[in-house]
């Protein structure tokens, strides 16, 4: 079976070139067109006996997503493959993450983290404690769940049983230490309500080692992620990031919730009032993160992923919406296509950084919900180059509308690669 590449993009593991270096998957033979994991050591031999053909390795596939609407295919895809490196944003600043990075700083871990346990093991009894307890949320009470987060963090909660002793010293050690931190700053109140533990426990290992990457390696093993499985963040930081864009008309608005369902806050300038129910003011001009830890400084998003995904000659699939996000209010597909081009050619970034690429050499194939709210407009696709638009069953999600339907999406991927 071929590599491939899904979300706003999908291709294989060698894509990206992460300062994670713990992470980071091997290279694939020079003449490799298959998947691109195969194992580089040689088979022990005796009296000179012929290596054994090498059996068919299952396909390779980067995902870009956002931390929920993929999470609903992730049980499915380890049908079809394991072999997955997973990017994801570090932007989340709503619930119990918010309340995180208020009191704590670093980026947002909700994302990854929740990812993390849609990986995780669960094919023994411990391995679903595990999952359980890191999985769990306190109460919305903030009086009943500080209560049972002591229960917790002091080892009595029923949580705890079906945890062996290793495992239990391991992860309540982080939690102890995430109880610390808090209460070495006495002048900002925690709030635990519906706080998960996954993210205390996350967030007390990024704390402790001051990495974000090696607590994804602790949470990962600690998960029992499969080892061919990657989580992988947009950006390795270890500070407050918040997620920014500029609109066509100026404005500029800071934070992923107000971005896409505002409740609270202002935009710069303020041009007028904006609410979930209403489109932004003007269309989206580009993305970036900003820090927040004193400098403010800008990060490009993705920065060079467009050259290396358009070197690469894989499926590269786009998975369309199934519904309108506020800030994609009246998109075709092809509007999105010519979005995700821009953004991967840095179109509106730095000058001397941008690209000038085809949308065919970033999305090769079109995935649409069937019934989905987004037109179709294939003669505008054809102009961009795509000429290969595929669509998938669907199902009604109550809370927010079509989306895929995961055994479906996954058997049009794996025909897509010759499965």
């Amino acid at each position: 079976m071929a590599d491939c590449c899904l979300g706003p993009s999908l291709c294989n593991n060698k894509l990206l070139h992460w300062p994670t270096t713990h992470f980071a998957p091997p290279p694939p033979p020079p003449s490799s067109s298959r998947s691109l994991w195969v194992s580089m050591a040689s088979p022990r031999s005796q009296h000179s006996t012929p290596a054994p053909e090498p059996r068919p390795t299952r396909p390779s596939l980067l995902v870009f997503s956002g931390g929920t609407a993929f999470n609903g295919v992730v049980e499915e895809l380890k049908r079809l493959t394991t072999r997955v490196a997973h990017v994801l944003p570090v932007s989340d600043d709503g619930g119990s993450t918010a309340e995180i990075v208020r009191v704590l700083g670093g980026p947002a871990v909700g994302d990854i983290r929740s990812r993390c346990l849609r990986l995780s093991d669960q094919s023994t009894s411990e391995a679903l404690s595990v999952r359980r307890l890191l999985g769990h949320r306190l109460p919305l009470d903030p009086k009943r769940a500080k209560s049972e987060w002591y229960d917790v963090v002091e080892g009595d909660h029923s949580l705890w049983d079906g945890v062996s002793r290793p495992y239990r010293e391991t992860i309540r050690a982080f939690l102890v230490y995430f109880q610390n931190e808090i209460l070495r700053r006495p002048n900002e109140s925690f709030c635990f309500s519906n706080g998960s533990i996954g993210n205390f426990f996350f967030a007390g290992a990024r704390i402790f080692f001051q990495s974000l990457d090696a607590a994804i390696f602790l949470f990962s093993r600690v998960s029992e992620i499969p080892s061919e499985s990657l989580v992988l963040p947009v950006i390795s930081t270890n500070d407050r990031l918040t997620l920014g864009c500029e609109l066509l008309d100026g404005t500029v608005i800071r934070g992923q919730n107000e971005i896409s369902h505002p409740t609270t806050g202002t935009m710069e300038p303020v041009k007028k009032e904006c609410s979930s129910s209403l489109a932004l003011p003007s269309r989206i001009k580009r993305v970036f993160y900003l820090s927040r830890e004193g400098t403010n400084s800008l990060h490009e998003v993705l920065l060079g992923i467009g050259e290396i995904i358009s070197s690469r000659t894989c499926p590269k699939v786009l998975l369309m919406n199934g519904s309108y996000d506020r800030e994609t209010s009246g998109f075709s597909a092809s509007c999105f296509v010519t979005a995700i081009t821009d953004a991967l050619n840095r179109t509106y970034g730095n000058s001397n950084n941008s690209l000038e690429n085809l949308p065919s050499q970033y999305i090769n194939t079109l995935f649409v919900p069937k019934d989905g709210a987004i037109p179709v407009d294939i003669e505008n696709l054809a102009a961009h180059g795509i000429l290969k638009v595929v669509v998938v069953d669907s199902i009604h999600d109550p809370k927010v509308g079509v989306v895929y339907d995961p055994k479906s999406l996954i058997q049009a991927l794996a025909n897509l690669m010759g499965g």
